[in-house]
């Protein structure tokens, strides 16, 4: 079930300028080419991955919020149009102690977890976990292959911005304004990481072409606003 709020809007002027409304595209947005994957009123865009209708996320002020008990096998969206290459932008809001991940590419029907069919973009508390942390489980990190280089830590409670590029085989990562991780999908670097890494046992992984955008829930709250999608030609 789906909980509604009323979103909150944040136009306003300050100092003679109006700041954008949050889940909005302004015409120069427009132009560009960008849709909205979340308007801060429905989920009419997402389905539960190997599943059907989303339950347990709930929609407050405009901002998407995971229900924070999720597991390995359970609770995550993706979006119901599938991608190849884009450019993918979001705000994300990780509590304490929590992790989430925005996942691209992901198919349905071959694996039974999310994170064994599409390529991660990991999101944690790095300066709250509780735990000491690898490299590649960092923010902005390509889950489990690439570490984020020259990444700041991300700390529980504030907003990031997250920007993703898949195009053709090449890929960024982004955070907070920063290219953090440069990888290129199926080139010897990524077969040999997935062959001694923890994706070693699982085909599936990272090999399609194209597929859905993911949204986690881990296990932990995480707030999301913000999402919108540019299709690369």
């Amino acid at each position: 079930m789906i909980v509604l709020i009323l979103p909150f809007v944040i136009s306003c002027k300050r100092a003679g300028t109006v700041k954008q409304a949050i889940n909005t595209l302004s015409d120069v947005e427009k132009l560009e080419g960008w849709q909205l994957l979340f308007d801060g009123k429905s989920l009419e865009n997402w389905k539960f991955f190997n599943d059907g209708e989303v339950t347990g996320w709930k929609i407050v002020d405009g901002m998407l919020e995971n229900s924070g008990v999720g597991s390995d096998h359970g609770g995550d969206i993706i979006t119901k149009k599938q991608y190849q290459n884009f450019e993918l932008l979001l705000e994300w809001n990780v509590s304490p102690k929590s992790n989430s991940g925005v996942f691209y590419h992901v198919q349905e029907g071959q694996t039974d977890a999310i994170y064994k069919s599409g390529p991660e973009y990991q999101l944690i508390d790095d300066v709250g976990w509780p735990e000491p942390l690898e490299p590649w489980q960092n923010s902005g990190a390509n889950y489990a292959m690439n570490p984020p280089e020259g990444a700041e830590k991300v700390a529980a409670g504030q907003w990031n911005t997250t920007r993703i590029i898949v195009n053709g085989t090449l890929v960024e990562h982004w955070l907070n304004g920063k290219l953090v991780v440069q990888y290129e999908l199926w080139g010897k670097d990524w077969l040999a990481r997935k062959a001694a890494g923890k994706w070693a046992n699982e085909p599936k992984y990272g090999m399609a072409k194209i597929g859905s955008i993911g949204l986690q829930d881990h296990g932990g709250l995480t707030k999301f606003r913000n999402i919108k999608i540019r299709i690369i030609y």
